[in-house]
């Protein structure tokens, strides 16, 4: 590499396990690192549905990027808005009306992760959001929460019933933890807070379209997952199909199921990386890359995680913590290695650190290689692991007193409704009325859920007797 006056610059986009791996990687390279992120936040999102179930706050699993990496002299924080790249002149083109539109690099990692996706019926998402972020974390919270409380000022029984059901597509890790975690809090944190409904009357089903749930794990661990969430109460439904989702419920197949909350976990796809690299992508947009992480027509240039479509020994490497920042870690040495004038390492290899995942009080399921576990025991290593990795010592210890409390009371500290149903998008068309006309940008979208559209604060006030409350692989 030839000299320059300044060390080169690291662009890296994205604040999540990748990006922050990278960087922290990068920290006595002789390198310029500037992380750009939409949120100014770290967030741990393998404890993120304990934040949707009530069980914490987001600040419990989160923490602030410029605090993480204070002591990093040679890191600048942008929070900023990311529109495209320009390949050409090596510049990543931002939304900023206060400063520059623009960053240069030298060497630019992409670390964009995924949102969830509806298989092309994006028009579901305002009846069963996902679950990628701290908001929509707090949305799914305050639906559930709300779903009770409209139980309870609901006179007809058959709306009763509707209302404490909830619907959860897709049996992976973040469906199987959504469902327990929503049983548990029916069944115990909730049991004697009502006066009018029983919570322990809630229904809880977990949709799966393939044969088994946590198909990830092997099919031994599947088995006791579904086991321990009969015993919760949980129905599962395997090779179901999600036909539809309205503001009524679902249909699978060609039952209709009523239902008040439906939540979704069936699917990701990957951020809008490709289209800003004009790279070759994948089915799900992931952004085909070489055995080194970088683009094929542009080294300097690496794509890593949920943005990245990597295949290591024939088989694509799943979208988990591990291998976002085994690929964070790796793409930080071969910087460092380039910009000593060093001979770059060899291609990345992942090293597989099994797969965890938790069903309700004190029991999990995992593999390590030809290891399995499950119950406490499975319990432990699962919490162990996830303690250990949240990003700051705070975090780690409200978890753990937060976790200590929930053991010994059955309660959840973080029952508050916040926040206001979004506005309805425009309904359906009639089938016997011709469909209104809507611009290429804005596609008519299918109304939400009526009894969401009200916030709570507007609601008729509860009568004198109403006490009503307020994935993932180890890392």
């Amino acid at each position: 590499m030839e000299p320059t006056t300044q060390p080169p610059h690291v662009v890296i986009l994205g604040a999540g396990f990748g990006g922050l791996a990278a960087a922290r990687a990068l920290a006595r390279a002789p390198v310029r690192i500037t992380l750009v992120d939409r949120s100014n936040h770290h967030l741990f999102q393998p404890l993120l549905y304990q934040v949707a179930t009530a069980g914490l706050s987001p600040a419990d699993i989160a923490a602030p990027v410029r605090s993480i990496l204070r002591r990093q002299r040679n890191v600048q924080v942008l929070m900023g808005e990311v529109t495209g790249v320009d390949r050409a002149s090596k510049r990543v083109l931002l939304a900023n009306d206060v400063g520059p539109s623009f960053l240069e690099y030298d060497y630019l990692v992409v670390a964009t992760g995924a949102r969830h996706a509806y298989f092309g019926r994006d028009d579901w998402e305002p009846y069963a959001p996902g679950l990628k972020t701290v908001e929509d974390a707090t949305e799914i919270r305050r639906r559930i929460l709300s779903a009770f409380e409209s139980a309870e000022f609901a006179s007809d029984p058959a709306e009763v019933r509707r209302w404490l059901t909830f619907v959860i597509v897709g049996a992976g890790p973040t469906g199987v933890e959504l469902a327990g975690a929503i049983a548990e809090l029916a069944r115990r944190a909730l049991a004697e807070d009502f006066r009018t409904i029983d919570p322990r009357s809630t229904r809880v089903l977990l949709v799966e379209g393939g044969p088994r749930v946590l198909g990830a794990l092997p099919e031994t661990m599947g088995r006791k997952a579904e086991g321990e969430l009969a015993r919760l109460g949980v129905e599962v439904l395997k090779n179901a199909r999600v036909t539809d989702v309205n503001e009524r419920g679902v249909t699978v197949g060609d039952q209709t199921i009523e239902a008040g909350t439906v939540l979704w976990a069936a699917g990701v796809r990957a951020s809008p990386a490709g289209r800003w690299l004009g790279a070759p992508v994948d089915r799900v947009g992931k952004v085909h890359v070489l055995a080194d992480c970088s683009l094929p027509d542009n080294p300097e240039i690496f794509v890593i995680g949920d943005a990245a479509h990597y295949e290591h020994g024939g088989e694509q490497l799943p979208g988990v913590a591990p291998v976002a920042m085994q690929q964070g870690r790796y793409v930080a040495r071969v910087i460092g290695a380039r910009a000593r004038g060093y001979e770059s390492p060899g291609p990345f290899r992942y090293v597989d650190k099994g797969d965890l995942a938790t069903v309700g009080r004190l029991y999990a399921v995992g593999a390590y290689k030809n290891v399995f576990f499950s119950g406490l025991i499975g319990w432990l290593v699962w919490a162990v692991v996830h303690v250990y990795y949240l990003a700051s010592l705070r975090n780690r210890v409200v978890v753990l007193l937060q976790w200590a409390w929930a053991y010994v009371t059955y309660q959840r500290g973080a029952r508050l409704i916040v926040g206001h149903a979004p506005p309805p998008p425009p309904p359906r068309p009639s089938k016997r009325e011709p469909a209104p006309a809507t611009s290429a940008l804005t596609p008519a979208r299918p109304p939400a859920p009526a009894a969401l559209l009200t916030p709570p604060r507007e609601r008729p006030a509860p009568s004198p007797m109403a006490d009503g409350g307020a994935r993932p692989a180890a890392p």
